[in-house]
């Protein structure tokens, strides 16, 4: 019975991925005879490619090849990785999906997948954690150093971040070696998940399901996010976040409760109506 779940579940999530490649292809043809200058990126990127995770590895190789690790060799890289990690490959489906879903600039599928940095960030790490389990360091801390300098996001290799997450812009933020951030996570700009100190081993944040980390919040330490939560903008955690409240300040403490889930709705109003965070 088990099995039969799983394997149904799995079949629901490819035919998923068809149905978003099928829609990216839509829109990339579209956007050829909207911008015929982009016609040869987009048609070597999206229209020549067999799949969407492919199309990832073309696209990731052409933002992050440099004169240290050419863009074939960065392109051969994220195939191999992909290929190695089905889990990986339909994060990519959720991840973009989950742009779509709650970015209100965002009107099409093309337009995170071939600009936003946040994505780009975030499916790169995924190719840093598979060299990194890999035991392949070096080139896992060069995806790092090269994630960290062309899309300014500074995520250790050894991160585990799950799927559906949304990085905002992804400008100054930093995800450090222990963190685990689960499924269907938001993260906007200049968010740390650090450590609290000098200490070693398992050092850094633990973020639950349908959390929501606003812009500039810190979190610092071997602590937890409890599901739902709200992490306010600027706060500074050093302490568990119970599931489904909202916290602010520095330090932060708990300011009410959250309702649904702050990670899907990017709602972050709290107390009295106009009162921002």
């Amino acid at each position: 019975m088990v099995a039969d779940v799983l394997q149904l579940e799995s079949a629901a999530k490819q035919q998923d991925a068809a149905s978003l490649w099928a829609e990216l292809r839509a829109e990339a043809e579209a956007a050829i005879i909207e911008e015929p200058l982009y016609a040869g990126l987009i048609q070597a990127t999206i229209l020549d490619q067999r799949d969407i995770w492919r199309a990832f590895a073309h696209r990731l190789a052409h933002r992050l090849g440099d004169g240290d690790l050419p863009r074939l060799a960065v392109r051969d890289l994220c195939v191999s990785a992909f290929s190695a990690n089905p889990p990986a490959r339909l994060n990519v489906v959720r991840d973009l999906r989950a742009i779509r879903e709650r970015d209100p600039a965002c009107r099409r599928f093309l337009d995170p997948f071939l600009f936003y940095k946040g994505l780009a960030a975030l499916e790169a790490h995924r190719v840093a954690h598979w060299l990194w389990h890999e035991g392949r360091a070096t080139l896992a801390l060069h995806l790092q150093s090269r994630i960290s300098e062309v899309f300014g996001a500074d995520i250790h290799p050894a991160a585990q971040i799950g799927g559906g997450v949304f990085l905002d812009h992804a400008t100054a933020l930093v995800i450090g070696e222990t963190t685990v951030v689960a499924d269907d996570v938001s993260i906007l700009q200049s968010v740390t998940l650090g450590g609290s100190g000098k200490q070693s081993g398992d050092r850094h944040p633990k973020i639950e399901r349908g959390v929501l980390l606003s812009v500039g919040a810190k979190v610092l330490g071997n602590i937890r996010v409890g599901e739902g939560a709200r992490v306010a903008a600027a706060a500074v955690v050093l302490h568990d976040v119970p599931a489904h409240t909202t916290v602010a300040g520095v330090p932060a403490r708990v300011i009410g409760a959250t309702g649904g889930t702050p990670a899907f709705s990017l709602d972050q109003m709290f107390g009295s109506y106009g009162e921002g965070i």
